[in-house]
């Protein structure tokens, strides 16, 4: 096929101009050798009646209709829709309108791009629950579920658990845009190369070719020089908390400062590994360095780049104190969380670029990629590296190869910087999608962090409209959304020690038209809370 005379559409499906067959991806590349999906030639099993779309709108009725046929198993998953040629020949609508339907089908995830296979069907749409699963409420906060009082240790997995319509959950990107072909194509030629040998115990590090890759990917996008022999490759952030819990425990390193607010999953991971956690005020500045010089913390643990979950940035004064607390034997954990995802300039440099020898440093692809392939890097002074593979060792004998073999061609290629570049302009677009949500509908609520990231920090300083209290728990706020069908954090779950109630917002998991429907929900549960809770003020 003649490269030139495509056209693309909305920037993700690629339409070829001539050729009827194969039915093109909504993803960076082709995968020929995919096995067709059952073929579906024309749509006359759709029983679609282009005179039935209003004026205007067809092209929402077609997606409309399409997303219909996928819920009741018309179309199936795993079965291919028509051609787009053959669709738009058959209502007699221009092939761009067909296009843009699929295209809106691909975004919300339900639709992906299968090479020769055309495009196929991937996942049925979210249904809306039962009203039985649970019932509304008027504004008070459930005493059951996620948001009872009692100890926090699975907060955040019992939210994940529970059953929603919308989720504004912080810490997901966006899931659909996984590049499934790249993958694919990448774990192929990886398999094809592989010896019998490869397939027995690898390397408790990591696998030298994927630890040569995260050293060009830092040095690339953050500034950080290293070699692969100082790499320890980890089953995400939480592992690698975990993993230097154990390690300076074992050097009677005991009491570990953390960001407040901050997060409470890495607060939890050091407390299950028999850390003592001591709080360190958070500002416009970042972490408060004097009070954490002041205190008795030999260690910690915070997030410079992208602070969770203010978005603040740790600023330059505070830089160089912090390396002189480090200097001084402080020890210094720095998450990089999402640095990546900056969008008004370039990120900060990170820390580690700055003193090596007394920044332990950890990242992974959970913001960038997915959280499920729970593959991330852990960066160690030399004095310790040998303690945090032998700990590596011991918790699972390695990460698995094939995965990390395949992250390390997608690195090397370029495939993932294509795929950030790719994502920074989506999640840019729904991040500027949820700021017109909260400034419609929450108009007192006040907005952290929408420089970068993933998500927003939302608080509650003032009554946020008409009707709404002044003064509540952002528990109860977060339960009440929950009840109509929407998943937030309270943004006390993240704090230490008092402060005014809020929400952390998660904006890249969701499409614009479910952001948009998202925080009008929360609008109408702060209002109901209003009605249902006393004021405090």
């Amino acid at each position: 096929m003649d490269r030139s005379k495509e056209s693309t559409i909305q920037g993700s499906v690629t339409i070829p101009s001539e050729a009827p067959e194969p039915e093109p991806a909504p993803e960076s590349a082709p995968a020929p050798e995919s096995e067709p999906a059952p073929a579906a030639a024309g749509s006359d099993f759709l029983q679609l009646d282009i005179g039935r779309a209003p004026a205007g709108g067809r092209t929402d009725w077609l997606a409309d209709r399409l997303r219909a046929a996928i819920a009741d198993g018309t179309l199936a998953v795993g079965s291919r829709l028509p051609a787009s040629r053959v669709l738009a020949a058959e209502l007699r609508v221009s092939r761009g309108l067909v296009t843009e339907a699929y295209q809106r089908l691909a975004e919300t995830g339900q639709v992906a791009g299968r090479g020769r296979a055309g495009t196929v069907v991937v996942a049925a749409p979210v249904t809306e629950r039962p009203p039985t699963a649970r019932p509304a409420r008027s504004g008070a906060p459930d005493p059951s579920g996620p948001f009872a009082p009692g100890p926090r240790g699975g907060l955040v997995d019992a939210l994940r658990g529970a059953p929603c319509r919308i989720d504004l959950s912080p810490g997901a990107p966006d899931l659909t845009a996984f590049p499934r072909t790249a993958w694919l194509q990448a774990e192929r030629r990886v398999l094809a190369e592989l010896t019998p040998a490869d397939f027995g115990y690898g390397n408790p590090q990591g696998t030298p070719a994927l630890r040569e890759a995260i050293v060009g990917w830092l040095a690339l996008n953050r500034g950080i020089r290293a070699t692969p022999d100082e790499v320890v490759v980890v089953a995400g952030v939480a592992q690698a908390l975990g993993l230097l819990a154990q390690v300076l425990r074992a050097e009677g390193v005991r009491r570990v400062a953390v960001e407040d607010p901050g997060s409470l999953g890495a607060r939890q991971q050091l407390e299950h590994g028999g850390m003592e956690i001591l709080s360190v005020p958070v500002d416009a500045g970042g972490i408060d360095t004097a009070a954490l010089a002041a205190g008795p913390a030999q260690a910690v643990v915070l997030t410079p780049a992208h602070q969770f979950p203010t978005g603040v940035v740790l600023d330059g004064e505070r830089r160089r104190e912090l390396l002189g607390w480090a200097a001084a034997g402080g020890v210094v954990i720095e998450d990089d969380y999402d640095a990546e995802h900056r969008y008004d300039r370039a990120p900060v440099p990170a820390l580690r670029a700055l003193l090596p020898e007394a920044v332990c440093y950890t990242g992974s692809v959970s913001k960038l990629l997915a959280p499920a392939l729970r593959l991330g890097w852990l960066l160690v002074p030399p004095r310790r590296l040998d303690a945090v593979i032998e700990a590596k060792r011991y918790a699972d004998l390695g990460n698995p190869v094939l995965a990390q073999l395949v992250l390390a061609r997608l690195m090397a290629s370029g495939e993932l910087e294509r795929h950030l570049r790719f994502v920074r302009r989506r999640h840019r677009a729904r991040r500027d999608a949820m700021l017109r949500a909260i400034a419609a509908q929450l108009p007192g609520a006040r907005v952290h962090g929408a420089a970068a990231g993933l998500h927003l920090m939302v608080t509650f300083e003032e009554a946020a409209g008409p009707g709404a209290p002044a003064g509540f728990d952002d528990t109860a706020l977060a339960a009440a959304a929950l009840d109509l069908g929407v998943k937030a954090h309270p943004l006390s779950w993240h704090r230490m020690t008092p402060g005014a109630p809020g929400l952390v917002l998660g904006y890249a998991a969701g499409t614009a038209g479910e952001i948009e429907e998202g925080v009008a929900v929360i609008g109408t549960a702060l209002r109901r809370l209003g009605e249902a809770v006393p004021h405090r003020g």
